[in-house]
């Protein structure tokens, strides 16, 4: 992981920490001592405490897309309640992606960001 992205992803949950949310961060939080399948289970195990997955998307992240589909399949197909909110988003083209698919959820899940509504965060 690049030293900025990481930079950028621990200030941002150092600003939500600051405020009484609790997050999950993985890099952070997640033993990235484990094999794959351990890493993978425990952040699908977070992402299904919280109630917020805030994305900071980078299109060359195995661990971003894994984190999105698990989130994705709580929230649509077992009808958890899990609000995506895309924090850092890249410009992308009229095509079908994953950045613009993360608009497409945030929007119809209501496409506001409630700051007051964090609780429990998974960044």
């Amino acid at each position: 992981m690049p030293v900025e992205y990481r930079a950028k992803l621990e200030a941002y949950a150092d600003m939500l920490e600051d405020n009484g949310v609790e997050v999950h961060l993985p890099h952070r939080d997640t033993n990235q001592d484990g094999n794959g399948f351990d890493i993978c289970r425990q952040n699908a195990m977070a992402i299904n405490l919280s109630n917020e997955v805030h994305v900071f998307y980078h299109d060359g992240s195995q661990g971003t897309h894994f984190d999105m589909g698990v989130a994705f399949a709580l929230n649509q197909l077992i009808g958890k309640e899990i609000k995506v909110v895309p924090v850092e988003n890249p410009i992308y083209s009229k095509g079908k992606s994953f950045a613009k698919m993360l608009d497409e959820w945030q929007m119809s899940q209501g496409g506001e960001i409630d700051d007051e509504a964090f609780e429990d965060v998974f960044i």
